[in-house]
């Protein structure tokens, strides 16, 4: 009879396992049974990822401050097959750039709308953070808001500095061009707390808004040079302030006058200013004989002092004007 060949042991289709005898089992009548004399083998350690969320577990439960992450890996991920090889390995920022890019981000967003409609998620996202990254640099918005308003306030009061060069009106025209600059680009987020409707307003920021106006009357009153400024001198100057800033919104709501027109009318209402208090003044009358001798005649002051002598040449303002210079009889 001939002889049969062992065939291989069936293939269970559902389990796709092999229907022979493991090693070391015997057969009993309920089915094999394991030997439980061969010694078991322990499942190797499972290594949790450098920065995975095992290891940052066990770093918190060990004390030890978490890791910052990694700008790529806060970034929102690619969507479902996107090709990611072209992009190149973003740096990992340190505690201090982290800090400052996040304040920069947060000028911008306020830049360009009001604090109140500006979220810490519009902050993370447009920093390319995570939320919590965000509240682990700062408590809240209203902290990282006069962070960043006093970074801007510290840039708007560098805009009126100018070197004692050249006629006053023409060092005044240069601070001003600088200075709408500023007002044009910063405009909603500043807007909104100058005019003192915003809901982010606090002491913090009216306190950032009081050192820019310190500090541009403190280097308009350098460049005019007086050995010791009158109070009716300083109010001229800081009441100028108030209206360059009043004129300055007013304009960024309807842009009806251009800005160079707008820069040159608010340095001529300065020297307007100047004079009426020189008038009220005789110590401040003998500074402001240097003042226009310094000035020229295509500058502020020079085009000022043209268009009102047409003025006043007009007949019927000379006459009226004539009658007002008489002294009233007693």
């Amino acid at each position: 009879m001939a002889s049969r060949t062992p065939s291989a042991a069936p293939t269970s289709p559902r389990t796709g396992r092999s229907g022979a005898r493991a090693a070391g089992s015997t057969d009993t009548p309920g089915g094999p049974t394991p030997d439980t004399t061969a010694p078991a083998t322990a499942p190797a350690p499972v290594r949790a990822r450098k920065g995975g969320r095992a290891e940052q577990d066990t770093r918190a439960r060990q004390g030890a401050p978490a890791e910052e992450s990694s700008p790529a890996e806060e970034s929102t991920p690619a969507g479902k097959g996107a090709d990611r090889s072209g992009e190149r390995p973003r740096r990992r920022l340190s505690v201090d750039e982290r800090r400052e890019q996040l304040i920069a981000v947060a000028l911008e967003l306020f830049s360009r709308r009001p604090p109140e409609e500006v979220s810490i998620d519009d902050i993370a996202a447009a920093a390319g953070a995570s939320r919590p990254l965000v509240y682990h640099y700062f408590p809240g918005k209203q902290a990282l808001y006069e962070e960043s308003l006093r970074r801007a306030g510290r840039e708007l009061a560098g805009r009126f500095e100018e070197p004692a060069d050249g006629p006053l009106s023409e060092r005044l025209y240069r601070v001003m061009g600088r200075y709408l600059d500023f007002v044009q680009s910063h405009g909603p987020g500043f807007a909104a707390l100058l005019r003192g409707g915003s809901v982010a307003a606090s002491a913090g920021t009216s306190a950032v808004i009081d050192e820019v106006r310190r500090a541009a009357h403190d280097q308009i009153l350098s460049h005019l040079a007086v050995p010791s400024p009158s109070p009716g001198l300083r109010l001229t100057v800081r009441a100028w302030i108030a209206n360059a800033e009043i004129t300055s919104l007013e304009w960024l709501a309807d842009r009806s006058v251009p800005l160079e027109e707008l820069q040159l009318h608010l340095v001529q209402e300065f020297v307007a200013a100047l004079t009426l208090t020189a008038a009220r003044e005789p110590a401040l009358a003998a500074e402001l004989a240097g003042f226009f001798a310094a000035e020229r005649p295509d500058g502020p002051t020079g085009r000022l002092v043209r268009e009102l002598a047409v003025l006043f040449a007009d007949p019927g303002i000379a006459g009226a004007v004539a009658a007002l210079v008489v002294e009233p009889a007693n």
